[in-house]
Parts: C-alpha cells; sequence; structure tokens
C-alpha cells in the first residue's frame, strides 16, 4: 500500500512535523508500504517531495530553493508571497492538487501539528476526497486542538477543579495592564500559567513566576504572539544586533513568525523590509511599536499553577473502539519553563515509565484517561497531559490527538512497553485509521476491502520466519544511540529479526526484549535488568495482548542471559551488526 506520509503545513509546529514525517517515511514497514513523502507548504499548497529532500535538517534548508533567499536571513516561503502562485522546482518535487491523491497513495499519514493540520481541517479534505487518513476523525480533532474547550470538555467527564481565565484580545488594554493583573493574582495565584489556546508542542507557554507587571505583560504578549518593541531598546542595538533582532522574529521556535503586522496596520512579510521599517518609524517616531503575527491568537488562556508530579499518557483503541490507556511516563524536568525549547533540547527533561506512584494510583491515572479518550470522541490515538498533585488528584490536560512522532516520543516509547516496536505501531495507527473511517459510513464498502488486504498482508508477514540479525553494543550511551538505531532500521526494512544483546559492565551478555530499546540512557536499561519490570507494565502489556499478538505475534519479553563460554560463542554467530 502506497502511503502519503504528510508533513510540513502553515502552523509554528511545522519543523517537528518533519521530525515526524522522518520517522514515518524511514521506519514504516517496507514489506508492507511504500512511504510517498508529501510536503505541505505554507500556503496549503501539496507538493510530492524528492526522497532526499527528507534528510535535510529542517524546512528551511530546502524550501524556499536557494534562489530565493536574499539578505542572508533564514526565511520560510510566506517571506515570498509572490511564489504562490509560481510553479514548484522539479528539484523540490511535484506539485499535486487534492483530486490527484489517489494516483499517488492509497492512504494519508498525518505528521502535521497545529491549526490547519490537526484540528479537523486537512482531516475534512481528505474525506472529501475519500482518502482515508491517520489519527481521530472531525470531531475528536476540533476538540484536540482548543485548549479552552478542552478544559470544559474534561471537567465535564471527571469532574476535576482546575481554576483559569479566559483572557480577550481587546481585553488587553495597556492602561489597564496593572488592574488585570492584580485581579488575576487574587483569582489564580502566583505563578501564572499562559497559553496560546490553538497551539502544541510547547508553543505559546509562559510561566510568570514572581510579581513583577513587566514579566506579566512580556508572557501575555508572547501568547498572543506579539512583541511590544521599544524605542530605546531598538535604538540601543548595533546594525548587527538589529539584524539578529529580526531573524529572531522569524525563527518559529523563539519569535513570532513572519508575515509580521506593524501597529495593527502595515503588513511586513520579510525580515529585511522588517529591519527597514523600524529604523524608519523610529527616525519619527519615540514610542512602543506593537509587532503581530498575521496568526496571532484571539484570546489566551490562564490557569493556576499546578505542584505535583507531571505525566503524559497515550491512549490507543482495540479493533472494537474500546480504549487501551498506555502506562504513563513521568516528565522530569531539568529546568524551570517547559517550553518549546526545553521540550525539544536534550537534557532538558527526562522521561520515567511508569510514574513514581503507587500501582493503584497509576492505574487511575489510566482509567480517566481512557474516559475522557472516549467520551471527547476521540479515535486511533491521543496523548494526555497531566498532573499528580501531591494530594493525589489527577488533573488533566491538552490532549494532543497527532502525537509527536519522533522515534522517542512518549508514545513510542509507551507503545514499547505492550511489545511494538516503532515500526509496528506506525503500523497499527494505518491498520486503527482505516478501521476508525469505516465506522463514517463514507466509503464503506472501499474501505472494508482495503482493510481486509492490509489484514492478509499483516499476517502472512508476521508469520515468515526472518532470519536473526544480531546487534552487540556495550554500556555506553553512545553505543546504546547507535544501537537503538540499528534496531529500528531493521525493524523498518522487515528482513531480519534483530536480536538486541548487551554486553554489560559485570561481563554477562544479556538478550533484551523490545521496551528496553526505548530507554533513554544505558543506565536506564541496567536498572531494569538488576530491577525487573513494574507491575503496571506486565499488567498493560497483559490488556494489550489482543493487540501485540495480531501486530507482533507472539512476545519473548524475557531478559537472557548468557555467562559463560558455550553460550556466548553460540550467540556471536548471530553478531552481524556490532556496536563499537
Amino acid at each position: 500500500m502506497r502511503i502519503g506520509v504528510f508533513f510540513g503545513g502553515p502552523s509554528r509546529e511545522r519543523e517537528i512535523s518533519f521530525a515526524g514525517g522522518k520517522t514515518a517515511f524511514e521506519y514504516l514497514d517496507k514489506s508492507l508500504f511504500e512511504p510517498v513523502p508529501v510536503f505541505v507548504d505554507s500556503f496549503g499548497r501539496f507538493i510530492k517531495l524528492e526522497h532526499s529532500l527528507m534528510y535535510s535538517k529542517e524546512i528551511r534548508d530546502f524550501y524556499p530553493a536557494k534562489s530565493n533567499q536574499t539578505d542572508n536571513f533564514k526565511t520560510y516561503i510566506e517571506s515570498f508571497p509572490h511564489l504562490a502562485k509560481e510553479p514548484v522546482s522539479q528539484e523540490i518535487g511535484l506539485l499535486l492538487s487534492p483530486d490527484q491523491f489517489k494516483d499517488h497513495f492509497e492512504f494519508a499519514f498525518l505528521a502535521m501539528h497545529g491549526p490547519d493540520c490537526e484540528d479537523g481541517a486537512i482531516q475534512g479534505l481528505l474525506e472529501w476526497f475519500k482518502i482515508p487518513y491517520s489519527g481521530p476523525g472531525l470531531m475528536g480533532s476540533a476538540v484536540g486542538i482548543d485548549k479552552i474547550l478542552q478544559n470544559e470538555m474534561i471537567a465535564l467527564v471527571n469532574n476535576q477543579q482546575k481554576k483559569s481565565w479566559t483572557l480577550r484580545y481587546d481585553q488587553w488594554i495597556p492602561r489597564e495592564y496593572s488592574i488585570l493583573f492584580t485581579v488575576l493574582k487574587k483569582h489564580l495565584g502566583l505563578p501564572l500559567v499562559i497559553k496560546a489556546p490553538h497551539q502544541g508542542s510547547s508553543i505559546g507557554v509562559a510561566i510568570v513566576k514572581e510579581d513583577s507587571l513587566d514579566a506579566f505583560v512580556s508572557a501575555i504578549n508572547q501568547c498572543f504572539f506579539q512583541v511590544e518593541l521599544e524605542s530605546k531598546t531598538w535604538k540601543a542595538l548595533d546594525a548587527a544586533g538589529k539584524r539578529a533582532y529580526v531573524q529572531r522574529i522569524a525563527n518559529l521556535d523563539e519569535g513570532i513568525g513572519f508575515p509580521v503586522v506593524v501597529n495593527g496596520d502595515k503588513i511586513v512579510y520579510h525580515p529585511a523590509d522588517l529591519l527597514e521599517q523600524l529604523n524608519n518609524m523610529f527616525v519619527v517616531q519615540d514610542d512602543i511599536i506593537v509587532l503581530s503575527s498575521s496568526n496571532a491568537e484571539d484570546q489566551v488562556l490562564l490557569e493556576e499553577f499546578i505542584e505535583g508530579q507531571e505525566f503524559s499518557c497515550g491512549c490507543i483503541q482495540f479493533d472494537n473502539g474500546k480504549p487501551l490507556a498506555l502506562p504513563p511516563s513521568e516528565v522530569i524536568k531539568m529546568v524551570d519553563v517547559f517550553d518549546f525549547n526545553a521540550k525539544y533540547k536534550p537534557g532538558a527533561s527526562r522521561k520515567r515509565i511508569p510514574v513514581d506512584t503507587t500501582l493503584e494510583k497509576n492505574q487511575e491515572i489510566q482509567k480517566v484517561i481512557a474516559e475522557v479518550f472516549q467520551q471527547l470522541g476521540i479515535t486511533v490515538c491521543v496523548r494526555i497531559d497531566g498532573f499528580l498533585t501531591p494530594e493525589g488528584t489527577i488533573l488533566l490536560h491538552d490532549p494532543n490527538t497527532i502525537p509527536g512522532m519522533s522515534p522517542t516520543s512518549f508514545i513510542f516509547k509507551q507503545m514499547a512497553e505492550i511489545g511494538l516496536s516503532v515500526t509496528q505501531a506506525l503500523t497499527y495507527f494505518i491498520r486503527q485509521s482505516i478501521r476508525e473511517r469505516i465506522r463514517l459510513g463514507k466509503d464503506t464498502w472501499n474501505l472494508r476491502h482495503l482493510l481486509e488486504g492490509l489484514d492478509a498482508e499483516i499476517t502472512v508477514a508476521k508469520n515468515i520466519v526472518k532470519p536473526v540479525k544480531g546487534i552487540l553494543f556495550d554500556a555506553s550511551d553512545e553505543h546504546y544511540a547507535l544501537a537503538r538505531q540499528a534496531y529500528g532500521k531493521l525493524n523498518a526494512e522487515g528482513v531480519y529479526k534483530p536480536i538486541p544483546v548487551f554486553h554489560g559492565t559485570d561481563g554477562k551478555y544479556y538478550q533484551l526484549p523490545n521496551p528496553f530499546m526505548f530507554k533513554e540512557y544505558i543506565v536506564d536499561v541496567e536498572g531494569l535488568i538488576s530491577q525487573g519490570r513494574h507491575p503496571l507494565l506486565i499488567e498493560t502489556a497483559r490488556k494489550a495482548k489482543l493487540i501485540t499478538d495480531f501486530f507482533a505475534g507472539e512476545i519473548d519479553d524475557q531478559i537472557h542471559v548468557f555467562d559463560n563460554t558455550e553460550s556466548i560463542e553460540l550467540i556471536k554467530d548471530w553478531f552481524v551488526i556490532k556496536i563499537d
């Protein structure tokens, strides 16, 4: 089956989407699927991308073409609005219209995030053109993009009490900043958590910890995606500093992005033009200039700060639509504010499965996650974040209907605990998504035939006895990371059965089951070897047996120890790949 892997889009999360698209492109089971990369640009055009460009570091490295880049600024294509009507270079790929999709793929795998990408917009387009797609349908997607609506609906399901306030843009009046801050401190207390309600990947998230009006104003503006630039600040910068400032505006992980609206009036598309505009305006005025994203939020969500253990918990489905909550992961933050950079930069956080609490409390987290999944009309897959307070209260927020999909993302780590590799998890997403599209009653029999054919292929592929390819690595984080990459690649190729073998510091060789290849550091692997698996992980894997049996077959979840000369010589015959 040809799988159109959709990534990019107009949202601020497009680079995270690119990372997810790479995962699907590289890790889809090549014995079942042919990945077809489909890059969605900021103008909403669909481009069947040249495969070599999937290995670019970021979207701006290949699009727009370097011939269009000027003034040495790094920009996205929306900085060149005239290109929206020009043909796409053949070196980039082939421009597709939606009515041509069926000529190139049978299924759309959505690795897209944010507005227009996981809010039902692209899902509705695909339904119109009878293309089955991955993830929840229209209703679940619409709920999943709106943090304000989510809070209200989650509270209806589990009766959770969490103080919040919605601030509209027309209420954000400069002369009343101090009054508003006083009211919010009284209502919500400090620290204040401020969120842009339609963003993900921790973009548009700020925390005001101290009783500082300046910090409050800056945080609110950040979540409205606007900047109040004072004349004295601009004039204090030298030429290089000014260029760096407008470049930061263009960077989606730290700026507001282009096009920029200046003082609610003039639209500026390019950093070079903004640089000229600011220089000219501050010559004739000595005031504050407001720079706002053309896709600014119209309201922001303010919440009380929750003390407690932060967790993230995925939920998937059985074939009959019933939910299965995966083991929750605890997020251990190494920084004060878990914003975009903290979330995606190495060393900013660690993950622990399950949450460091009682078995009963972990089971309770799973129970409320499954209830919210079902009652909010979400299907196929979701990742829901939350807090476990010191009093034992569970508070949920931010359902993600298209979770981040790098190979080390929460959802893959949690699905590994029930026995699925990244490749098998991706197959699950595709298969279960087709099943859920059938429930919509659109193009029903064509989808039934598509599902029947895929099920037959999965069964055949699962039952083929594959030759073993061993992966031997020692007790270092570098070698463990390389072993994980090799393990994922071999699973995706579908030709060999990869067997990871860890050479421990005790001199013994350990044949490891699948979950051990999804940890962050080698010390985590060594800890599991000595301590054994948590009862919640064993219990959840048992509940998931119907799923894992279908997608992976019989799973060997035991550690096998080789500690004598004869057995070591035997397993060395496997070692086609040795990490050193």
